[in-house]
């Protein structure tokens, strides 16, 4: 294993949270825990009896664009609008209206005039770079996922890319880039409802020693009678039983999961 070059824990120091959030544009929504139910958007029967759905949903942190605004793409350049624009902007680089004043007036000597842009058209036809107006510090030793909110649906006219970014060690704008999907046609991004899911992953998670660290067995025969004892009680228990509970599986799993915060509280 290669040797960590993370700097060492200082045990005077009080305990870091595992992510701050820095809200730089003063008008963005705040970061917020994600929602166990994705907004509102799962159907009620998922949201009492999938545990797998809801934890996942629940993972991290919704971000929401820092204000509402359009883009349009024509196939070949974008343009974007926004309240109080005059009309359709074409886009290159382009900052947070009256942003850079603000940065400006608050940041010292040496760092005026290098406030992020706000959107951004990438070199690639139709990909797209916006800024969501905060940057965010982890803890040491934790990452970044940035990607689309988990189950929640998609939008159809853009995509967006995911990416790990190691926030412990870069300290700089929170950033998503998008493909465009539909030309001609006006795409609107809403304040008021969550652009990204980020989530903190420790970072060891990520080596590829640990990733390359797996066994594939390709045929049923490999089984080991623990593993049938195992499917046993996972799939035909609950069949043969007379009165089978609804939701097994998501008590089991959040009665363990109140025994892990009991014992880490404790």
């Amino acid at each position: 294993m290669p040797e960590s070059t993370d700097p060492p824990a200082d045990p005077q120091a009080p305990p870091r949270p595992r992510v701050v959030f820095h809200r730089l544009i003063p008008e963005g929504r705040l970061p917020q825990r994600a929602d166990r139910a994705a907004a509102g958007s799962l159907p009620t029967r998922a949201f009492r009896y999938c545990e797998p759905v809801v934890t996942a949903s629940a993972f991290g942190y919704y971000v929401f664009p820092p204000f509402s605004f359009k883009v349009m793409w024509d196939g070949y350049e974008i343009a974007w609008s926004y309240d109080g624009a005059d009309g359709w902007l074409p886009l290159k680089s382009a900052q947070f209206p009256h942003f850079a004043g603000y940065f400006d007036e608050r940041a010292p000597a040496e760092i005026r005039g290098f406030s992020p842009p706000f959107l951004s058209a990438l070199q690639e036809p139709g990909l797209m770079q916006m800024w969501t107006g905060l940057i965010a510090r982890t803890a040491p030793g934790w990452s970044l996922l940035v990607r689309p909110c988990a189950n929640l649906p998609r939008h159809g006219a853009y995509e967006l890319f995911e990416g790990v970014i190691e926030t412990d060690r870069w300290f700089g704008p929170l950033i998503t880039n998008m493909r465009l999907t539909r030309t001609n046609a006006p795409i609107e991004f809403r304040a008021d409802f969550p652009l990204l899911q980020v989530q903190p992953l420790p970072r060891e998670v990520l080596d590829d020693a640990g990733l390359n660290d797996y066994e594939i067995q390709p045929r049923i025969e490999q089984f080991r009678p623990e593993d049938w004892d195992d499917y046993y009680d996972t799939v035909v228990r609950p069949n043969v039983m007379e009165r089978r509970p609804r939701g097994m599986y998501a008590a089991a799993a959040r009665k363990r999961r109140k025994g892990d915060d009991g014992e880490a509280g404790g």
